[in-house]
């Protein structure tokens, strides 16, 4: 079993350079079967996730090239199938993106339903109910989901509830519809404005990403394109949050300061000092930390990507600390393995009550998902002597070179295998 061997309590100084962000990049590489040509996806993040996807869409028929760590040029032509295979599409969350996609291109799609990490049901109702909107016809077969649509025509859609993926999804399939779809209580985060800029620079007419009402007005082309994907906000938090859990001072390169707000505004509050540039943010933390209460939100709220990640930094604090989940319901499976660090933590249903402690001792503790995993790498940074963090393919699913980018900051760490994971095989 691959694992993170680490010690603790070595201070961070230097700087990180910020990966693409994951969300993002997983959305746009399936959007590219929408084009009618070659498109090019720089700052593409080196990670399992955006190799998986890139793998299924290149199974189905494309022509999937990639230049340099971290840059894939699709052509998508040759795909004329629109069922991925499910044995690959079982291995990730948005996969699910391949739904939108396919049906805005072919007019109808069979996908398995998503995997990716367990912490609670993940309902496509939302993406279901957009999609008939648009005119198609639903079906679940099991765990297989089939679309279908003589034509797809604009709608009024309203959400019942935010999703960020039914949002991408609804998004993906009527930028082809005919005439205007308006969607209400649309997700507003920052990867779906730059799926939506993505799309506008292949010829679509998106207007309002980032607020609640998003309006697409249909286009019959789609044409190839050279973009950059945005920097990942969540390995920035990640980052920054390790720096406070340690101590040190680390320049946060490549990153959007507003995309941190909610991150960097609770850091300030704890005692953390954040200095922003035009694209970057300096973390600086030299005393212990005190605690803080959160309510995870969808955005502009506090990202629920980043609540695991809190705990661990919340259980060094100086006092007791409240976070509230919101977005998902069973998102605190990693507490148990926290406490083997020596924190107090327990749940209450949404509720996490964590007594910070003055220090955690070295554990051996299983990475529960992808950002339990980042969790559970902070935990064992402050921690006092060695921790080994198991099951870390949940976390090289969302983090590039985790291990080279701490090392290079202070931390010591080192991976237990020697093979790194094949990553960009398509």
């Amino acid at each position: 079993m691959d694992s993170y061997v680490i010690k603790g309590r070595n201070p961070l100084y230097g700087r990180v350079e910020i990966s693409g962000a994951k969300n993002a990049a997983v959305a746009i590489i399936p959007a590219c079967i929408l084009s009618d040509g070659e498109c090019k996806i720089e700052n593409v993040p080196y990670i399992k996730d955006t190799s998986l996807i890139a793998h299924i869409i290149k199974d189905m028929g494309a022509d999937v090239r990639v230049e340099g760590k971290s840059s894939i040029t699709v052509e998508p032509s040759g795909i004329v199938n629109p069922v991925p295979s499910y044995d690959l599409v079982r291995n990730m969350r948005a996969s699910y993106y391949l739904l939108g996609a396919l049906l805005g291109k072919f007019k109808q799609a069979e996908v398995a339903m998503p995997g990716g990490c367990n912490f609670g049901v993940r309902p496509v109702d939302q993406h279901l109910k957009g999609f008939e909107a648009l005119g198609a016809e639903c079906i679940c077969n099991g765990d297989i989901i089939r679309v279908k649509a003589d034509k797809l025509v604009g709608a009024h859609i309203y959400f019942d509830v935010i999703s960020v993926g039914a949002t991408i999804n609804v998004m993906l399939a009527a930028v082809k519809a005919e005439g205007m779809t308006i969607i209400e209580n649309a997700a507003r985060e920052p990867h779906i404005v730059d799926v939506a800029n993505f799309l506008n620079s292949m010829g679509a007419n998106i207007r309002g990403a980032g607020t609640d009402v998003i309006k697409i007005k249909g286009v019959q082309k789609l044409h190839g394109v050279t973009y950059s994907v945005i920097p990942d906000q969540i390995e920035a938090g990640t980052y920054m949050t390790a720096v406070a859990a340690t101590g040190g001072d680390v320049l946060i390169d490549n990153v959007i300061p507003k995309h941190l707000e909610s991150i960097t505004a609770k850091l300030r509050e704890i005692g953390v000092e954040i200095t922003e540039y035009d694209e970057a943010v300096r973390v600086t933390c030299n005393k212990r930390i005190h605690k803080c209460n959160i309510k995870t939100m969808p955005h502009p709220g506090f990202p629920t990507d980043m609540q695991p990640q809190f705990a661990a930094l919340l259980s060094i604090a100086d006092g007791t600390s409240v976070i509230e989940e919101n977005v998902w319901n069973s998102r605190f499976q990693y507490i148990n393995e926290l406490c083997r660090f020596g924190a107090k933590a327990t749940v209450d249903v949404r509720k996490a009550i964590i007594e910070g402690r003055d220090g955690l001792v070295g554990a051996t503790v299983h990475a529960t998902d992808l950002r339990a995993g980042a969790a559970m790498i902070i935990a064992a940074l402050a921690a006092e002597g060695v921790s080994v963090v198991e099951d870390v393919n949940h976390i090289e699913r969302g983090y590039e070179d985790i291990v080279n980018k701490l090392r290079n900051i202070g931390a010591d760490i080192r991976r237990r295998s020697d093979d790194m994971p094949a990553v960009f095989t398509a």
